[in-house]
């Protein structure tokens, strides 16, 4: 653990014990508010959505993948996909490709004639999509790739077995895939960055290290150029249980989220550097976490639909801090739980909770911001609920709540987040466990204009070993609808969706009619 003078340990706990009392006092009046809308239907205005209103593409309907012939998707009539990349099929670089899929986005467009500088394979050089994709994996098999960060014992012979791979789609096909980062640990989202590349966030938080004394729970840079990835840390960016990314393209900020159940910020970093180009991250800047103007440690675990605050920044004076024990009185916490070294520093300076901060994405001058666990649970615990999508002004710095769902159906535990180029919003869930009228699975939700969800994709993996082998894939058997969705992505144009859903692990394109529904 870091030095940490026990002067400055008194005063993260003493500030974080105080200004916990004022956080817990307005719970209650924001969970009154949210029970008095249970039993109703979806109108807009509620405390909370209910319901999903009726999706503008139609009704979903199982539709045949064009490339195994398999239905692997529901989805509304018009709409068509190819699968790719499923775990264990054999990449460009000879290795099996890696399970978990989860985060993605699609970083750089090729245009015909233009030369892709060190892929020098033959390839013809048409319009081409590269899209990095993660793997959220934990001590486990290693991702060999040019990109190699910690290749040391976790203990027990374990190795990280977390990274990313690169996917190359052209002229509306899959062409083919390879490692670009190993040696990390639980790659779970991330985001894109204004200049090209892929930013990998690890989603731990430990104090513990490797054999090659390498710690975990930071931010990665991964170049579309695979063999230009380096596998270094960008320590300025934080340690801590990282979700997702995302860069304001006109400041060069980048705001990231914390998924650690109730004792998560919000934060973002400040480079020196404000080229905006590949490596630029590595020379520094300032880690600042949100902060409510005039409102001490803020409770966000629990809102309602249009819920507002002004929003103020502060450093964060040690980013690599380690985790620390959390301090007596800290709300809603069990014994032995702790806190990130950075929201531990937050919280002493009066900075904001949410639940489980998860996908952020930017679009048009505002960070949509996705809180999986918003809301109570069936015993009033905050912090529990289905979840909701905050949206920050990046000018006025005002955050507000867009969607609260307060019911499976409305929305089950929403996770990656993505806007369209026509500004459509995408949500992926994690819940996987609320059947509706579709059956059984986990699902892809569109928001309309006014914040309400609605059904525009169902997962509809359930494999028999017969299918799997006409297929000519290595899964094995099951029932995999349950399963999330994660790293839903658009191309640049907006004509084709990329998506992953984890388990088994497979990427799919789909395309279709976007523009009728204003996706």
């Amino acid at each position: 653990m870091h030095d940490f003078d026990t002067s400055r340990r008194q005063v993260l706990k003493g500030s974080a014990a105080a200004m916990a009392i004022g956080a817990i006092g307005s719970l209650g009046a924001l969970q009154s508010r949210q029970a008095q809308a249970h039993g109703r239907g979806p109108r807009h205005g509620d405390p909370v959505q209910l319901e999903p209103v009726p999706s503008p593409y139609g009704p979903l309907q199982p539709v045949a993948d064009l490339t195994t012939g398999l239905p692997l998707l529901q989805l509304p009539q018009g709409f068509s996909y190819r699968s790719f990349g499923w775990t264990g099929d054999m990449m460009a670089d000879g290795q099996p490709c890696p399970s978990n899929h989860d985060g993605m986005a699609v970083v750089r467009a090729y245009t015909q004639g233009h030369p892709r500088r060190g892929r020098g394979r033959g390839r013809p050089h048409g319009a081409e999509l590269v899209l990095v994709r993660n793997h959220e994996r934990g001590a486990t098999t290693p991702i060999q790739a040019a990109g190699m960060y910690d290749t040391g014992d976790l203990g027990g012979g374990q190795r990280a077995g977390g990274g990313t791979t690169n996917l190359f789609w052209r002229d509306g096909q899959w062409q083919e895939m390879e490692a670009s980062l190993g040696g990390t640990l639980v790659n779970c989202a991330g985001g894109p960055t204004p200049w090209g590349t892929w930013l990998s966030c690890e989603e731990i938080k430990t104090n513990a290290s490797s054999s090659e004394g390498k710690k975990h729970g930071y931010v990665f840079e991964v170049h579309p150029e695979t063999e230009r990835t380096s596998g270094r840390p960008l320590v300025g960016l934080g340690r801590f249980s990282h979700e997702a990314v995302a860069v304001d393209p006109r400041t060069g900020i980048v705001y990231l989220t914390e998924d650690d159940r109730n004792k998560a910020g919000l934060y973002r970093f400040i480079p020196n550097d404000r080229f905006g180009r590949h490596g630029s991250l590595e020379n520094g800047g300032r880690l600042q976490a949100a902060r409510v103007r005039r409102k001490p440690n803020a409770d966000l675990t629990v809102a309602n639909i249009g819920d507002s605050y002004w929003l103020e920044w502060v450093d964060i004076q040690e980013p690599d801090m380690d985790s620390i024990a959390a301090p007596a009185g800290f709300p809603d916490i069990g014994s032995g739980d702790t806190l990130s070294g950075p929201f531990a520093q937050a919280w002493a300076e009066g900075c904001l909770r949410m639940s489980r901060g998860e996908g952020i994405w930017y679009a048009h001058g505002q960070m949509f911001i996705v809180d999986t666990a918003t809301g109570v649970d069936s015993q009033g615990r905050p912090g529990r609920g289905e979840g909701a999508v905050w949206v920050l002004d990046l000018y006025s710095q005002r955050l507000k709540a867009l969607f609260v769902s307060g019911n499976p159906l409305a929305g089950n535990n929403p996770d990656n987040i993505t806007v369209s180029p026509r500004g459509g919003v995408v949500l992926c869930e994690d819940g996987g466990s609320s059947p509706d009228n579709y059956g059984p699975g986990a699902r892809l939700l569109g928001l309309t204009r006014r914040g309400e969800s609605f059904y525009l994709c169902k997962n509809n993996v359930e494999l028999t070993d017969s299918q799997i082998a006409g297929a000519d894939k290595v899964v094995a058997e099951g029932d995999y609808r349950s399963n999330e969705f994660a790293g839903a992505c658009w191309d640049p144009h907006g004509r084709t969706m990329f998506v992953n859903i984890q388990t088994p692990g497979i990427t799919f394109a789909i395309t279709g009619p976007w523009a009728r529904g204003g996706l």
